[in-house]
């Protein structure tokens, strides 16, 4: 008994959003002068409070209802005027935001160590969807197409578990104030777990597992890699006051022990992908039916979409592997060829590398757009909703889902079938 209360009060002391605010403050973030450290309550404020969930409502017509205490004027009129990032004065800035949530923060903040700052955005940006529009591309192009296909095995299962334990557990974002909101893109999102944090540490750790032993390289990098990249994203989520530090440790945690459980299972799970007769109708229907039936939301979030987002893509990853296969593009080096030894970087190998990732990262953007602009009206038209709000229609579930899940399941098939065919086309395989 003597324990859980020990452990409550630790799990307490993690959650509290004034740990997140030090955080920031040690980093150089800081909020308005004469910032309480707890939020005012709206009988004495006057004003609304903030959000349970730590976001700000959304400014319709440049509200400035964010939750924040406004500074007065100095004696005389005289007022602060916003300057630029990173100069030591008063400056207004307006976080990335989710168009379909509305959501803005309008907080005058100071940035007294732009370093971090940059540093800590791109930690955070190693947990979105440029990055990985990106990253596995360019493994599956350039590197590894076998390490490329059971990285995003992994990547889709850490992904959909966590962004469903979320949406059980639903446990608020960091309140703000205290907590500077440095971004606001998935603060309609519940907190607990991090998903960023369990991406960041399932995708560098699945990437070590599965290159040592197959790659000539000291495992010593690959931990230093791992390490360095977990942490950057890790700390990066408390600094953007998106996540308070239980939700990064248990992000992390969790990550770890979905590897531990799943992990062995990847090999089976790929070769099932691949030679099955029936695979894609299989894949296609199961990875469908979770985005359908695995959680429902209280209140529409991000989340839902996000979760169809990924399924999809790792279906249409599933199936391109597939076809692959069958027709025997981009076959895997045989075991004797083991372990492989990294090329030497010449500009025409370089050169070829960075072409095929511009030309293929632009098809996969224009494949998105295509179809988004067809799976959008068609659903509206389907379900009889009106599509002349799109915000609002893309929030129906109805609209939402077989949208994230086609487009992206598109998009995921190009990257492993249609764009490696133009590249052998072409000459660039």
């Amino acid at each position: 008994m003597a324990l859980l209360q020990r452990l409550a009060r630790l799990a307490a002391y993690l959650q509290d959003p004034q740990k997140v605010a030090d955080f920031q403050r040690l980093c150089g973030v800081e909020g308005p002068p004469g910032l309480a450290a707890s939020p005012p309550r709206a009988e004495e404020s006057g004003e609304p409070g903030p959000l349970a969930n730590g976001s700000c409502p959304a400014m319709n017509g440049g509200g400035e209802g964010d939750g924040w205490p406004r500074p007065r004027a100095a004696a005389g009129g005289e007022k602060r005027h916003p300057k630029g990032l990173g100069n030591g004065t008063w400056g207004r800035r307006q976080p990335r935001r989710n168009s379909l949530t509305g959501e803005a923060a309008c907080q005058e903040l100071a940035i007294r160590n732009p370093f971090l700052y940059y540093l800590f955005n791109l930690g955070t940006e190693l947990g979105n969807e440029l990055f990985y529009i990106l990253f596995f591309p360019f493994c599956i192009w350039n590197l590894d197409a076998w390490m490329g296909r059971r990285l995003i095995i992994v990547w889709v299962w850490v992904m959909y578990l966590g962004q469903c334990t979320k949406d059980v557990i639903r446990w608020p974002r960091p309140a703000s104030p205290p907590v500077v909101k440095l971004e606001v893109f998935y603060n309609s999102e519940y907190s607990m777990p991090s998903t960023h944090a369990m991406s960041g540490t399932a995708i560098p750790l699945a990437l070590v597992l599965l290159s040592y032993g197959r790659w000539q390289y000291p495992l010593m990098y690959g931990l230093i890699l791992a390490i360095c990249w977990c942490s950057l994203v890790c700390f990066s989520r408390i600094y953007m006051g998106m996540h308070s530090i239980l939700d990064v440790i248990a992000g992390s945690l969790y990550a770890i022990l979905i590897l531990v459980v799943f992990y062995p299972a990847v090999d089976l799970i790929d070769n099932f992908n691949l030679t099955f007769k029936h695979a894609p109708l299989i894949i296609i229907s199961l990875h469908l039916a979770l985005g359908v039936f695995s959680f429902t939301l209280d209140t529409w979030s991000t989340s839902r979409g996000d979760t169809a987002q990924i399924l999809g893509c790792g279906a249409g990853v599933a199936c391109g592997s597939h076809f692959n296969y069958m027709l025997g593009l981009m076959q895997d080096p045989s075991p004797d060829t083991l372990p492989l030894i990294p090329p030497s970087i010449t500009v025409t190998l370089f050169g070829k590398a960075i072409l095929r990732l511009l030309i293929g990262v632009v098809l996969l953007l224009l494949t998105r757009i295509v179809m988004k602009k067809i799976t959008i009206p068609l659903a509206c038209k389907m379900f009889s909703i009106p599509c002349d709000d799109i915000r609002q229609a893309r929030q129906r579930m109805e609209v939402e889902l077989p949208y994230r899940y086609i487009t992206y399941g598109m998009v995921g098939f190009s990257l492993m079938f249609l764009v490696p065919c133009l590249f052998l086309f072409i000459g660039l395989s």
